[in-house]
């Protein structure tokens, strides 16, 4: 699990080239933004994590590179404050919760509804197309079903 996350912020350094960087995590409720930064900030996992009310900020620096993480609820109350903690950041993070295909279209729905806010044009998309977006999504959650 470390060496994955090792590889992901080599992934972050060669992609932006900068030592510091400010990214926003969003996606509906239980799908893992807590537990990503936790990993990332000590290496360590824990099932036992109350859902974010509102949000949470981190800075960790691994070697030079210092992030700047924001963990914003997924709950229907906080999504209204997505934009506002996604404009001027270096890229958003979209977490899905594989896992649970009944979230399937309101993960879609809020991602698109995100992404078509015109403050954000111009945060990097590593899938830069709503197809490619909806394509990945549905081969992640058809993949998940075949390793029940």
């Amino acid at each position: 699990m470390i060496a994955l996350i090792n590889k992901l912020l080599d992934w972050f350094k060669a992609l932006f080239w900068k030592e510091e960087m400010e990214l926003t995590l969003v996606g509906l409720q239980y799908s893992g933004k807590t537990t990503f930064v936790n990993v990332i900030a000590s290496g360590q996992f824990s099932e036992d994590m109350i859902p974010t009310m509102g949000f949470n900020m981190r800075k960790i620096t691994k070697g030079n590179v210092t992030i700047k993480l924001w963990d914003i609820g997924g709950q229907p109350r906080f999504r209204s404050m997505w934009e506002r903690y996604c404009r001027g950041v270096s890229a958003i993070v979209y977490m899905v919760d594989a896992a649970d295909p009944e979230k399937t279209e309101a993960s879609k729905n809020e991602l698109h509804n995100l992404l078509d806010k015109p403050q954000l044009q111009g945060i990097p998309e590593p899938l830069g197309h709503p197809r490619q977006r909806d394509l990945l999504l549905l081969h992640l959650l058809q993949g998940e079903g075949q390793h029940r």
